[in-house]
């Protein structure tokens, strides 16, 4: 396999090989190895339950992958089975990046999390796209019924403990970075995007949607 280098930079010291990679960090211990498993136990079913953000990546089988944040109130994703989930998709731009990539490429991973806590949940799996209406109805919000659902089989899940959460003090806002000197959302998307309309119409528009169209 052929590892590629990032364009304009010079490395001289890369590791290609899994034998490389285990000289410098190390095995993992017994227990981070054995904690794998393959059902939606009741501590993986708790942590779903009170998730109100879960990571979706996915990928087209050609090697270009993206990852799709989703959010709700706690417990918007199901737990249909010992080994299914099903996630609501509500309106957004209609990219459908994660729903053409699993049309594609039927492999995705989730990461589960709950506000102020510092570990996660991992989950991988094989999804599907569904309307069942029946399922569908059961994620409605505000009324509004989700066009689509995204079904995972779940092959395996784990739980990842809190030092990325400590490191970065996620949780503590007296640590968190001011957002001093950031552009708007609007502004980055008229800078990508080489729109002709003025910022304030597309900041305007983003607010339309915020109000009308979030379910």
């Amino acid at each position: 396999m052929t590892h590629p280098m990032p364009r304009g930079l010079a490395l001289t010291d890369v590791i290609t090989t899994e034998a490389g990679l285990r000289q410098v960090i190390g095995h993992p211990a017994p227990r981070a190895i054995d904690k794998v498993v393959t059902r939606l136990d009741d501590h993986a079913r708790a942590f779903v339950a009170r998730s109100p953000l879960v990571l979706v990546a996915s990928g087209d089988g050609t090697g270009h992958l993206d990852v799709s944040p989703r959010g709700d109130p706690p417990g918007f994703v199901l737990v249909l089975d010992d080994q299914t989930l099903a996630l609501p998709e509500r309106p957004g731009n209609r990219r459908a990046d994660t729903c053409s990539n699993v049309l594609r490429s039927p492999y995705v991973a989730l990461l589960f999390v709950i506000p102020g806590k510092g570990e996660t949940l991992r989950v991988r799996g094989n999804a599907c796209i569904a309307r069942d209406a029946a399922l569908r109805e059961r994620m409605a919000v505000q009324g509004k019924v989700p066009d689509l659902a995204l079904v995972v089989s779940v092959q395996a899940l784990f739980f990842h403990c809190a030092r990325c959460a400590l490191r970065s003090h996620v949780w503590q806002p007296e640590h968190w970075p001011g957002q001093q000197g950031l552009a708007s959302h609007a502004q980055c998307i008229a800078d990508h995007a080489k729109l002709d309309e003025p910022v304030d119409a597309v900041q305007a528009a983003l607010e339309r949607s915020y109000r009308d169209h979030l379910y």
